[in-house]
């Protein structure tokens, strides 16, 4: 019998708020995350991949944890990208919108003033969720941690990568007095270990998600065999016969992401580019414009996709096999979200048929030949 978020111990108010975004049956995350997070509640430490609902699997035993009275930062998440920052603060404050006792989020970080942040701080607040990078400014501007109880590291490898271990550093010395740490990875190399060493319990509880079972059963896995030079035209002609529908494209490199939005531009095709030399004001510029639909396509390299999170988006079409298989996972999951369905579309080159029986095998899912 499958478990309900009842069984898990989410108070009925917060589950009328998740209710209404449609989320109705836990995800193998959130049962194995949430009623270990809401009786206990001590450190944590999971693997779990973009798409597998690990927002909810913090964010409701966290809100249950706050006290409406306090009006001091109690629980501080963390996250690498702006993106991910706002779609994290946003999906709690929708998951309080029938709460009884008024719970209030902020989000901190780059691209917006830090002026306003620090006012709207100065009101009551609960829960923080910031960027690594502004969260040092405003600790710099004096602002303290000392009320926070309750830490949490969503993305802990993608915040190494990016360069963040000093100010992860600093978070944990400014928390010292919190109850507990939860931290989010979807991979565990020496980088990830060396940050829970002397920061965790040795006795943190350790949750993996089996990767078989974190892929949306709701995508439709596709592949074509398309030679590099015939790639641009395959997509082109794609995006031709599926008009009227939007989507999102995956480019290994920032190179190959800014060559292709030319391209596809030149065709007459509302395309939007994310990669990593664009500057915030630039970002939040193509962002505004995909998410108000006044453009209909977006290309982005992986790291630069972090954090985004744009409803309706019926397919999603992978240049070439990521690195990484986390990273098919993650682009992949960018479409079917909220119960709807979608296409992840992989292109290959001739002699990669055998990545994808790789990717069939370790996450069980049957890949379809299109032509």
């Amino acid at each position: 019998m499958a478990q309900t978020f009842v069984d898990l111990g989410i108070p009925s108010d917060l589950i009328l708020g998740i209710e209404e975004l449609g989320i109705e049956t836990p995800t193998p995350i959130q049962q194995q995350v949430i009623p270990f997070l809401i009786k206990d509640g001590t450190d944590l430490i999971a693997q779990a991949q973009t798409g597998t609902g690990k927002t909810a699997a913090f964010g409701l035993p966290l809100l249950t944890k706050m006290d409406p009275d306090k009006a001091e930062i109690q629980g501080l998440i963390i996250a690498p990208t702006r993106e991910l920052a706002k779609q994290i603060g946003k999906q709690l404050f929708k998951y309080t919108k029938y709460a009884q006792d008024k719970i209030f989020v902020e989000v901190a970080a780059g691209g917006d003033k830090i002026e306003m942040q620090i006012e709207r701080l100065s009101r009551p607040t609960h829960i923080l969720v910031a960027t690594p990078g502004r969260l040092m400014e405003l600790l710099d501007a004096q602002m303290h941690l000392e009320s926070v109880n309750y830490l949490i590291l969503d993305e802990a490898d993608e915040m190494l990568s990016m360069g963040f271990r000093e100010e992860l550093a600093r978070v944990f010395k400014e928390t010292k007095q919190r109850k507990s740490t939860w931290l989010f990875s979807a991979t565990f190399q020496k980088h990830v270990q060396g940050l829970i060493d002397g920061n965790m319990s040795a006795k943190a509880h350790m949750v993996k998600v089996d990767p078989k079972e974190i892929v949306n059963r709701n995508i439709d896995h596709q592949y074509a065999i398309v030679s590099r030079e015939e790639k641009d035209d395959f997509i082109a002609r794609y995006l031709a016969n599926h008009e009227g529908e939007r989507g999102l494209i995956f480019a290994r490199t920032r190179a190959g992401a800014i060559r292709l939005g030319q391209e596809l531009t030149r065709r007459g095709m509302a395309v939007g580019v994310i990669q990593g030399d664009l500057s915030q004001k630039d970002r939040d510029k193509v962002m505004r414009a995909f998410t108000k639909e006044r453009l209909q396509y977006l290309i982005a390299t992986d790291v630069a996709a972090r954090g985004i999170d744009v409803e309706g988006l019926s397919f999603v079409i992978q240049h070439q096999l990521p690195d990484a298989l986390q990273y098919y996972t993650h682009r992949s999951g960018r479409t079917a979200r909220a119960g709807k369905k979608g296409v992840s579309l992989t292109l290959i080159e001739p002699n990669e048929r055998s990545k994808i029986t790789r990717l069939e095998q370790e996450l069980a899912v049957n890949f379809t030949l299109v032509e």
